[in-house]
């Protein structure tokens, strides 16, 4: 299923963090950051290899001590995806994480505060072809913009820290920037970000900083992120949680796919929100189809509907369904019904179809089927539910008649 994203996306320079390109016409890329001390490699690899596989496409890894830096040192050759250091504070850690061989490098201009160190790192990267992330925080603005805008986190307190962290930058001729200027307040990321746009075609890193556990930080990552998105505006994201990282690059990537911004890697699964006529606990057999298809790369949009009655006809468009009926479940691939399996194989029986479909194509399953006995079989358990039930399982003609007496 196609989608065409809301708005034309805003066109930005581009630059290469290792091999993956940001900005530009390039796809919105993904990224997260382990948790891991980078002095442990062999962890932080297993953490990176995880990110990898759940759909990020960049890691970041602080580099706060020496041996942060010798651990990416030993990280970078081995990593799946390119890697950028996070510095605070000690722009030394800045340069021994190039000599360790990072992709890119992420500077807080809120405390990284000589102009000479900034340049001095500038520099560096320039000579490595090594691009640079601003990151602005509202939480770590220098004190001069605080008591500038009142004392308070603005917006265009903000960009303009960006603004001056950039012009670092210009002093030396280095261009190889992407910015953020995150927020935990969703409203005000947003504002932010829409201001950066208009002043700078650097490439933009989106995220709502400090976000917070699941489901609230999901949330209000969610609606920062793909409002911004919407308007077209957004290079590279990354959700920021209280949570397992890996957590993280699977909403980022789930997101993109979501809004058609980048191709579907694993099953999009739908399901009914369950009524009166579902046959079966949706519920459960959607969470365990979830679970079964796992890390699976199978691009395709899978349903699981609680009743034969509607199911197949309101997941009509999904690339393969099953609806619970008479206590089978009735198998359908882009609407026609193909096969009928018990009750209790109705997950296996998806993953094997989604299998055979993502390697033979829709044409090979419908062939392989027996699709009249299939839909006659379906018929059948359809209009046993509806005898059984009735026309009106939900009571929905009772409560137009009370509407209509009002």
């Amino acid at each position: 299923m196609d989608i065409t994203p809301v708005s034309k996306r805003r066109k930005t320079r581009q630059i290469m963090v290792g091999r993956v390109p940001v900005g530009g016409d390039a796809p919105i890329t993904v990224q997260s950051m382990t948790t891991t001390k980078t002095s442990d490699v062999e962890g932080t690899l297993q953490q990176i290899y995880a990110l990898a596989a759940a759909g990020a496409d960049i890691v970041r890894c602080t580099c706060n001590e020496r041996e942060a830096a010798e651990g990416l040192a030993q990280i970078v050759p081995r990593s799946p995806v390119p890697i950028i250091a996070d510095i605070h504070h000690q722009y030394k850690m800045a340069l021994a994480a190039l000599d360790a061989g990072v992709h890119c490098l992420r500077l807080n201009p809120g405390n990284i505060r000589k102009p000479e160190h900034i340049r001095i790192v500038a520099e560096a990267c320039g000579e490595k072809n090594v691009p640079i992330r601003i990151g602005v925080n509202g939480g770590s603005l220098h004190p001069d913009l605080y008591e500038k805008y009142g004392g308070s986190v603005t917006a265009d307190a903000m960009v303009e820290s960006a603004q001056q962290e950039m012009a670092y930058f210009d002093d030396v001729g280095f261009e190889d920037i992407k910015i953020s200027v995150k927020a935990s307040s969703v409203p005000l990321m947003i504002e932010a970000y829409r201001k950066l746009s208009e002043v700078t075609d650097h490439p933009l890193h989106l995220g709502v900083t400090e976000a917070g556990p699941p489901p609230n930080g999901l949330i209000k990552s969610t609606a920062g992120i793909a409002t911004l998105l919407a308007e077209g505006i957004g290079d590279t994201i990354r959700y920021s949680l209280t949570a397992d990282p890996v957590q993280e690059a699977r909403a980022g990537r789930a997101l993109l796919e979501s809004m058609g911004l980048r191709e579907r890697k694993n099953v999009d699964l739908i399901a009914c929100p369950s009524c009166g006529r579902a046959e079966i606990d949706v519920y459960d057999i959607a969470n365990r189809a979830l679970e079964a298809f796992g890390e699976r790369e199978i691009p395709l949009q899978v349903a699981v509907m609680g009743c034969v009655v509607n199911g197949p006809g309101e997941a009509r468009d999904a690339d393969l369904g099953i609806a619970a009926g008479n206590k089978r479940g009735h198998l359908f691939v882009k609407g026609q019904n193909v096969a009928v399996v018990p009750e209790d194989e109705m997950v296996e029986a998806l993953v094997e179809w989604a299998e055979f479909m993502h390697e033979h194509g829709v044409d090979a399953a419908l062939a392989r089927a027996d699709t009249v006995k299939a839909a006659r079989e379906a018929e059948r358990d359809r209009n046993m539910l509806l005898e059984k039930q009735g026309d009106d399982v939900n009571d929905a003609e009772a409560k137009v008649d009370l509407i209509r007496k009002r």
